[in-house]
């Protein structure tokens, strides 16, 4: 994205709170609360998105963020594509950007969660 449209955003992401752009592999990292819920990669804005939240996408065919290793193989991200009326409309873009940090909470919340391990005796049994 040019210098423009990275400025917009950050107009548009002052009432969110604090927020931090990070440049990333040629792109644009977007942080809040620690968590980063947007991806700016090849002037397409995409936003983090979960079990909760995929539907919005889903139902309107934006799709997921992807991108193909050196080897060839496909990864599919869990973001996906802005629709284009967040850069219309701050407050659809607010609406959207809160959704994408609820969904990074969500993630981050589950992954901190501690795996169940399978009880093991604490004795040999027989």
């Amino acid at each position: 994205m040019d210098d423009g449209t990275i400025e917009l955003l950050r107009e548009f992401c002052e009432p969110l709170g604090p927020v931090a752009f990070k440049r990333m592999f040629g792109g644009w990292g977007l942080m809040a609360e620690g968590r980063m819920f947007a991806l700016v990669a090849g002037d397409v804005l995409h936003f983090k998105v979960d079990d909760e939240s995929a539907g919005f996408y889903e139902a309107r065919g934006l799709e997921r963020f992807a991108y193909t290793t050196k080897g060839g193989r496909r990864t599919v991200m869990s973001y996906a594509r802005a629709p284009e009326e967040v850069f219309d409309d701050p407050d659809a873009f607010a609406e959207r950007a809160q959704a994408a940090i609820a969904a990074a909470r969500r993630t981050a919340l589950a992954a901190a969660e501690p795996r169940r391990r399978a009880r093991r005796p604490a004795f040999p049994v027989e």
